[in-house]
């Protein structure tokens, strides 16, 4: 299913899904830029940084549909009824997200759900949390003395508890990322070395990537619970793991 464009009938029904990128507002595409200080309602979540929310219009209805883990302010079931709400009421609607709409921004069920409405939208992509974290850590996804590969991947869990069967499928000669991965990340370290990873792959933690909170800490699969601990980083932060984590250098 393909988003559709705005219709030229200005009673038309039409909601963007804009991407807000990993959390510096330089980094918002002009489009996204366009979209967010025209709009009249917008549904963000918590990962939108109040830096990008500082840039809506006085006038515009802001609503915070945002998940975290553990700690749901809206099903998504919800969301998707609010967001189609809304745009029936044929203002100009911004469904915002952080990083990328289509990169486990559930941007793809609520495209879904707008195309059943019969309202239209448009997705506007956004720089993606990995992406982010990588260009402002410093450690490039790829190399091609090291990876000529890289993975992305959720730590999240089904409801069930049950092994992540993307852990079977990554190598150890290629780059992983790991997206919401730090409340499990002993798991998933235990996971992979069962998969024959080496308990020294190194591994970046990279919390709060390109806001001015950011932190950084680098470590290996042995290890990185007790470093994650002792560090006391908190989300939202994703694991980059695999040998061109060895090409981090720490600002002096």
């Amino acid at each position: 299913m393909q988003p559709t464009p705005p219709s030229t009938t200005p009673s038309q029904p039409h909601v963007s899904l804009v991407g807000a990128g990993p959390g510096d507002p330089e980094l918002l595409t002009l489009k996204a830029l366009k979209r967010i200080q025209n709009a009249d309602v917008v549904l963000y979540d918590f990962l939108v940084s109040d830096a990008i929310l500082d840039l809506l219009p006085a006038h515009c209805e802001r609503i915070c549909v945002g998940k975290r883990a553990s700690r749901h302010t809206l099903p998504q079931e919800d969301i998707n009824r609010l967001i189609i709400a809304h745009a029936r009421n044929h203002k100009k609607i911004v469904r915002l997200k952080g990083g990328d709409p289509f990169m486990f921004g559930r941007g793809g069920e609520e495209m879904q759900e707008l195309a059943e409405a019969g309202i239209t939208c448009e997705v506007i992509p956004g720089i993606s949390a990995a992406l982010g974290a990588a260009a402002y850590s410093g450690i490039p996804l790829t190399h091609r003395d090291h990876a000529q590969m890289v993975s992305f991947v959720t730590g999240h869990r089904k409801m069930d508890g049950g092994q992540r069967d993307w852990t079977r499928l990554v190598s150890p000669h290629s780059t992983l990322v790991v997206y919401m991965g730090l409340s499990d990340a002993t798991q998933i370290a235990d996971e992979l070395m069962a998969q024959h990873y080496d308990a020294h792959t190194p591994v970046a933690v990279v919390a709060h990537a390109t806001l001015p909170s950011q932190q950084i800490l680098i470590s290996n699969l042995a290890h990185i619970a007790q470093d994650i601990t002792k560090a006391q980083l908190s989300s939202p932060a994703l694991l980059i793991i695999g040998s061109v984590v060895q090409l981090y250098q720490p600002s002096v």
